[in-house]
């Protein structure tokens, strides 16, 4: 699990996580310095989703901070809602 000594382990879940959308990413990178949990990684010049486990269900932290609108979620029951919460600090 990703959490930071000291911090309480939030619930995580393997049925919400990021998809990223090749095509609209400019690999700016503000997902992977916004996430504390390891989801993402710069490979290459690209942001590439590695630990999808870590998303915490409902966080949309990464997805308010995308500049180019490439970030949704597997498991969103409605993808045309606008982000909302974020769990990360």
């Amino acid at each position: 699990m990703h959490t930071k000594p000291g911090r309480k382990a939030k619930h995580l879940s393997k049925n919400w996580y990021p998809v990223l959308n090749y095509e609209q990413c400019t690999a700016c990178g503000a997902c992977l310095r916004k996430c504390s949990h390891g989801v993402y990684e710069d490979k290459d010049g690209m942001m590439v989703v590695v630990s999808p486990e870590g998303c915490v269900e409902g966080c949309r932290g990464c997805q308010k901070l995308c500049p180019s609108g490439a970030i949704s979620y597997f498991g969103e029951q409605n993808p045309d809602s606008k982000p909302g919460s974020c769990c990360c600090t």
